[in-house]
């Protein structure tokens, strides 16, 4: 009875059933082999198909066929792991007989195997992996007579392998990293500051814009794009109710000192529109340079610590800017960049923002006026003249005040003055600054005076320009903790601290900037102030202009503030020019790396889309298949071509472009910016509103007929002109998307229903896939063609293959890096790749708040503009398709150039 229990407690022996193995799963096989490794082979139970009682005969192995399982197929559809509640399955019948040698064997294996597998350790086991948890200690590992005895011979064996095998590399050893204490201290905070500003300068707000905007690095600096909150609408409410506010201290500052008519006769060089536009050079003939221009640290050892905190452009000293001066008109040019902040205030708003967070400077007292000071204000004081320039500047600003919105008055309104500290004035919590709604009387006819006339031109100079008050300013700042120690004794909390300290003045400049001065709909939308500080006090205009309740703006929003302004942005909208050149293709490699981080699969196939630049605008190209078509038509004319639609006529051209050899080189594209120009084809354009519903009043205009286009182009050829666009039903315009011309078909269509979306563009093939596909089964087929051969033994193939023409053409043109999805360089044709032809692309496009519809802003070809007017009728002259690089439906969209 002893040795039939010990039978029943071992199930784990191997059991030859076929019939359950094959229902087995490849996991559960696994998992038993894994399980049985370790069996002896010699107890075996027998196949299922022996009848019960029959036993075996082959030899001293085998035992009664009793104790296999059972068939239940119900029951037991694969073998199962673990202990079963009645048995597993199991037989409980007791074997008639069993042989006592071969259990005995059987039974001395597993034991062996079982103790063999415990004592054993592997090499990468440690001593301590036989020791119990409460054994393990780490001073074990340095001394071996800690250990028990029975280990201490292991543990010396692996400790003298170890000390053979040699000392291992070290790792570089990572500098520790300070306290928070010994790097919040201001000595530290200094050079860490001054340090992390090395390759891109930081602006005097960087800190308040790195905690609250994606911060992205351009030009040299680090800039706050956007905010980290949604805050897309209430900015585009407040540029157009109230107030928004950006930092434009990165733009260029550039002082030019010498005789007004001398001034203006070498600006007329650069902004002349019958001259070709040039920048400006370093260094001419007669020109010859003051200073140094290398922009270096002088001091030795850039790492060492700085003397105090790095204050405008930390490459060169604060006090000696770059400098040129001619020696024929004696003008002199300073590089003032990072010495002047710069801010932008937009909305009708702005100048209520600005009235209530700075104040005229108060004069100062007889004893600071008597005793000498090394401040500049005090010095200030001392001339009449001067303080009696102060009164009539602080006199027009005060004015100012009473005018409700900011695009009343001229543009370009210049107004010096100099304001106390508003850090003084600052409230307790964030208001919002409305404007003043009962003004004086006696104030409404001077206001309508300064409304017509403007500034007076006394009162547009400011101390901000000489270079000594602008270093006595910043110096001479009043600490953060000089103010809060002067709060903490006042007696009311949150008036205003006085007396003013006789640094607390600053010279600022105000510059008005006007809004949208094209078209005829929001008329000065967008306008705005400029306000000039000095270098050291950012921040403290910064924070009180906040707390006015303004909107914090980056550099998307200033895109979208050119774009509801209906005016080119630069650098995005200036193609002809280097800049512009080189940021297309700046974009464009970033488009593209963004483009290749998804998998295929999860990306848009541009090349059945039938979008053969969906990253990139290539103008040139574009102007010279339209110069060439224009060159072929006239051609045809001369030679008394029978005249067809326009859409046929222009399919024509388009089919019959591929056979014309040009060998003449073409000149360069260019911008059309004649105004008068502009003003012409505005009128053949029929400017309407947003949206297009109602025709634009325009004068006088020739009518457009074969003789005016001829002219036209003859003096605009290979120029593009800036358009804007509304989408004319439902659709948003994105980048890039391309601008085609209707056919005859598309304008009855949008005649019959004026709500249509637009037609579609049938899908492209996608021909370098099906490349792409032979060229990964190339190495396929060599290798096969390889083992083929050695088989043969040098003997002919019996079938050999030729090439195919057409695909070695394609992957002969195409680069060997080729992108899914993306055509090769060199484009083919791009106005006739589709099935209407291509005028131009967008750069700028969104759904408008402003108009409520969808609005581009791009470019297009003169010579395809006038070709698609003149063959298009009165009703639906201007009107263009629109299409998304992602999309092959069509929008319409009136066209309109605003001058």
């Amino acid at each position: 009875m002893i040795v039939t229990a010990c039978v029943n407690r071992f199930p784990g022996q191997v059991i030859e059933e076929r019939g359950v193995e094959e229902n087995m799963s490849a996991a559960k096989v696994k998992m038993r082999g894994k399980k049985m490794r370790n069996q002896p082979s010699s107890v075996q139970y027998v196949e299922s198909g022996t009848q019960n009682g029959g036993g075996s005969d082959e030899g001293p192995s085998s035992i009664h066929p009793s104790t296999k399982r059972q068939t239940n197929t119900h029951q037991w559809g694969g073998w199962v792991r673990g202990h079963q509640k009645d048995g597993g399955g199991y037989s409980r019948e007791m074997p008639n007989y069993i042989t006592a040698g071969a259990f005995a064997r059987a039974r001395a294996a597993e034991v062996s195997t079982m103790l063999k597998a415990v004592t054993r350790t592997t090499g990468s086991c440690h001593v301590f992996g036989a020791l119990p948890k409460h054994m393990r200690r780490r001073a074990m590992s340095h001394n071996t007579k800690r250990l028990p005895c029975r280990l201490r011979e292991v543990a010396n064996r692996m400790r003298e392998r170890s000390l053979q095998a040699g000392p291992k590399k070290k790792k570089k050893e990572q500098a520790k990293s300070k306290s928070r204490k010994a790097r919040r201290r201001h000595g530290n905070l200094l050079l860490e500051f001054n340090r992390r500003q090395r390759k891109n300068v930081w602006l005097e707000t960087h800190i308040w814009h790195a905690k609250r905007f994606h911060m992205v690095k351009k030009w040299g600096y680090c800039l706050g794009n956007k905010p980290t909150y949604k805050c897309y609408r209430s900015c585009h409410r407040a540029m157009s109710g109230h107030c928004l506010l950006q930092d434009l201290s990165y733009y260029c500052c550039i002082e030019l000192r010498g005789e007004e008519k001398k001034l203006l006769a070498s600006l007329s060089q650069l902004t002349s529109k019958e001259t070709e536009l040039e920048p400006k050079p370093e260094k001419t003939s007669d020109a010859k340079q003051i200073t140094e221009t290398k922009r270096k640290r002088k001091c030795k050892d850039a790492s060492g610590p700085a003397a105090k905190k790095i204050l405008g452009d930390g490459t060169r000293s604060p006090s000696t800017p770059v400098t040129w001066k001619s020696s024929s008109n004696r003008i002199v040019i300073s590089d003032l960049t990072m010495e002047i902040v710069r801010y932008r205030l937009i909305g009708p708003q702005s100048f209520s923002v600005l009235a209530e967070t700075m104040e005229a400077a108060t004069d100062c007292n007889e004893i600071n006026i008597s005793k000498p000071s090394h401040l500049w204000w005090p010095e200030q004081c001392k001339s009449e003249s001067k303080m009696n320039l102060h009164q009539q500047q602080a006199h027009v600003f005060h004015i100012l005040k009473g005018i409700f919105l900011t695009g009343e008055l001229p543009s370009g309104t210049v107004l010096g003055l100099t304001v106390d500290d508003p850090r003084l004035t600052l409230p307790t919590k964030k208001v919002k600054a409305l404007p003043c709604v009962k003004p004086a009387q006696e104030m409404d006819e001077k206001r309508r005076e300064l409304m017509l006339q403007g500034v007076p031109e006394l009162c547009c100079q400011s101390d901000l320009w000489e270079q000594s008050v602008r270093s006595n300013v910043a110096d001479n700042k009043t600490s953060e903790q000089e103010l809060n120690r002067m709060r903490n004794e006042v007696l009311v909390p949150g008036s205003r601290l006085s007396p003013t300290p006789p640094q607390g003045r600053v010279p600022i400049l105000l510059v008005q900037q006007p809004g949208k001065q094209v078209g005829n709909e929001m008329r000065s939308w967008g306008a705005g102030w400029d306000l000039l500080l000095p270098k050291g006090w950012g921040m403290a205009f910064w924070v009180p202009l906040v707390y006015r309740g303004v909107r914090i703006g980056g550099l998307n929003m200033s895109l979208k503030h050119s774009q509801n302004k209906g005016a080119p942005h630069f650098p995005h909208d200036y193609p002809d020019c280097p800049t512009g050149v080189r940021f297309q293709e700046e974009q464009e490699a970033e488009l593209l790396a963004k483009f290749k981080r998804r998998p295929p699969a999860k990306r848009s196939n541009y090349i059945k889309h039938g979008c053969l630049a969906p990253f990139c605008c290539p103008w040139q190209q574009l102007s010279e298949e339209w110069e060439l078509i224009t060159r072929k038509g006239e051609e045809e004319r001369r030679g008394d071509c029978q005249s067809t639609t326009e859409a046929d006529t222009v399919m024509e051209e388009m089919t019959s472009y591929g056979e014309i050899t040009e060998t003449k080189p073409l000149s360069r594209v260019i911008v059309l910016r004649n105004r008068k120009s502009l003003r012409l084809l505005s009128g053949w354009c029929r400017p309407t509103t947003s949206k297009g519903q109602n025709s634009c009043r325009v004068g006088e205009l020739p009518p457009l007929d074969r003789s005016a286009m001829t002219v036209f182009l003859t003096a605009h050829r290979m120029s593009l002109v800036w358009v804007r666009l509304s989408v004319l039903c439902k659709g948003k315009p994105e980048l890039h998307a391309m601008l085609c011309v209707p056919t005859a078909e598309d304008l009855n269509l949008l005649k019959k229903k004026r709500g249509s979306s637009g037609p579609q563009e049938p899908p492209h093939r996608d021909h370098f896939k099906s490349s792409v596909r032979r060229r990964k089964k190339e190495p396929k087929k060599a290798a096969e063609s390889s083992w083929c051969s050695d088989n043969t033994q040098g003997k002919e193939s019996v079938f050999p293959t030729e090439p195919n023409p057409t695909t070695s053409v394609v992957l002969n043109s195409s680069s060997s890096d080729i992108i899914l999805g993306l055509w090769s360089d060199p484009l083919p044709s791009i106005t006739s790749n589709c099935s209407r032809v291509t005028l131009g692309w967008v750069t700028q496009g969104d759904f408008s708040l402003s108009a409520g519809c969808g609005e581009a802003l791009g470019f297009v070809s003169v010579t395809a503009l006038l070709k698609t007017l003149f063959n298009q009728p009165m009703e639906h002259r201007g009107v263009l398709l629109l299409r998304n690089p992602t999309s092959l439906h069509y929008r319409f969209a009136k066209i309109n150039i605003e001058v």
